[in-house]
């Protein structure tokens, strides 16, 4: 199963690291065939410049990647990429052919401007849940939730709550008893219950 994930200058690092971090671990568990092939997908090649000036490489761009299964669009300073036509674009190509859309935090802006949610129940950081209503009215936005499950659509709450959604999807995916032992094996507080 193939997961991307969208990064971008000023993306939140746990936004990608935490969900990049869920996978790689899951696939511990799982034979060859099973594994979770985990990806950073970047617009151009080049080295991404997250908060805090952490500097990542991409293993692949919108031209090379591979085909994928879900789709996770991170949050961080997005408001730069929601002016990029080929960055929504990508994204609402993205969202007819992937199984699971998903979001962190404020990645579901680039969601919403792509018209991939459009009547949603949806969540994100709860800094930016007013803008989040105020920019896209036909959703639903909920507050004090980590993660919002919509069937083939997935958002969560900020930062850490990609963490929780991932964990989450890799339930949903599999079974929770491999969610269970991946957060296990993390040290990581979960439970299925939102």
């Amino acid at each position: 199963m193939n997961i991307g994930i969208y990064i971008y200058d000023e993306a939140e690092v746990l936004d990608f690291s935490g969900p990049f971090e869920v996978f790689s671990v899951a696939s511990r568990f799982l034979n060859e065939k099973e594994k979770f092939n985990t990806y950073l997908i970047s617009e151009k090649e080049s080295i991404i410049t997250a908060r805090g000036g952490y500097r990542v490489n991409s293993h692949f761009t919108f031209e090379n990647h591979p085909s994928l299964d879900v789709l996770i669009v991170v949050g961080g300073v997005h408001t730069n990429e929601m002016k990029k036509s080929k960055v929504i674009n990508w994204i609402k190509e993205q969202g007819k052919s992937v199984k699971l859309l998903t979001s962190v935090c404020t990645g579901a802006f680039l969601l919403a401007k792509a018209e991939v949610i459009t009547k949603h129940k949806v969540t994100t950081h709860w800094e930016d849940i007013e803008d989040l209503k105020n920019d896209f009215p036909t959703l639903t936005v909920v507050e004090d939730v980590r993660w919002v499950d919509e069937g083939n659509i997935v958002t969560s709450a900020g930062i850490s709550a990609g963490i929780d959604m991932s964990l989450h999807l890799v339930s949903k995916i599999y079974n929770y008893e491999l969610a269970q032992k991946t957060a296990k094996q993390m040290q990581f507080d979960w439970s299925e219950k939102n």
